[in-house]
């Protein structure tokens, strides 16, 4: 079992549980509790960054396209978006497919959620500035430019699940060597590990905050594995990142999916 934080509906604090990541059960107060009797909220409160081109496997894929027109060579520094807060969704929501949309990509990616405010941190000391990880679903429409801002495709109402819970970094032994792992309809459809990393976890916070504060409560995506499967209408999706837990959620049509804010 690892100590982990998570966000209950309506419930403003985050609870400290004990969780299993390869187990649907989580310790709270010594009672366990099945995951599905939880009703889970976004356990983080800071803004989600996201880094493109982060994996192996995903640069080797582009092949020479990275050495045309506009950058003529591959990116010497990380690639970041964000993924705004109207993005953000819960272990168990659906998931809005939009009206149009046959398919959307499932992004699997593990989740560095900061301690700390981070400025200019040095590589050995990187995950002193890290509280935990957790698990996100950078949804998105397929799309094939990678030069030009995909807000439309990638910064939709619903489009970023987050969770279910934090685990503690100190739980983590290494989150250089997680394995990934996505199945849809209980069927594994992509699998992947962290060691495939460009930029591995140290390195990437180092490499972002040269330039760019990290504040507590933000979130460092460190990239999505290449060939991410896709999805359709009710289609369950589930992301597993050993260690860490399991992200489930299912593909809704957008006309019922509440956005927040609404009744």
């Amino acid at each position: 079992m690892s100590h982990a934080r998570l966000k209950v509906l309506g419930v403003p604090e985050l609870v400290s549980v004990d969780v299993g990541s390869g187990t649907k059960t989580v310790v709270i107060d010594g009672n366990e509790v099945n995951m599905n009797d939880i009703q889970f909220d976004t356990p983080i409160t800071g803004t989600v960054f996201g880094t493109l081109m982060n994996f192996k496997g995903v640069l080797e894929g582009l092949a020479e396209a990275v050495h045309n027109k506009p950058y003529l060579s591959p990116p010497i520094a990380p690639v970041l978006y964000i993924k705004p807060a109207n993005t953000f969704n819960r272990y168990g929501e659906g998931i809005p497919m939009p009206e149009g949309i046959s398919q959307l990509e499932m992004g699997a990616a593990l989740g560095i959620v900061i301690g700390k405010k981070a400025v200019a941190v040095n590589e050995q000391t990187a995950l002193d500035y890290v509280a935990g990880f957790t698990i996100v679903n950078d949804v998105s429409i397929p799309h094939e430019s990678i030069y030009r801002p995909a807000v439309q495709q990638k910064a939709r109402d619903g489009f970023c699940p987050i969770g279910p819970w934090i685990v503690d970094r100190q739980a983590v032994s290494n989150p250089d060597d997680l394995p990934i792992r996505v199945y849809i309809n209980d069927e594994l459809r992509q699998e992947n590990s962290t060691k495939n990393l460009i930029r591995p976890v140290a390195r990437l916070l180092a490499d972002v905050t040269e330039f760019m504060t990290l504040n507590p409560g933000d979130v460092l995506l460190v990239g999505v594995p290449e060939e991410a499967p896709q999805a359709k209408l009710g289609d369950k999706v589930r992301i597993e990142i050993a260690g860490i837990g399991i992200l489930e959620n299912v593909i809704v049509d957008e006309k019922t999916f509440i956005r927040r804010g609404t009744k």
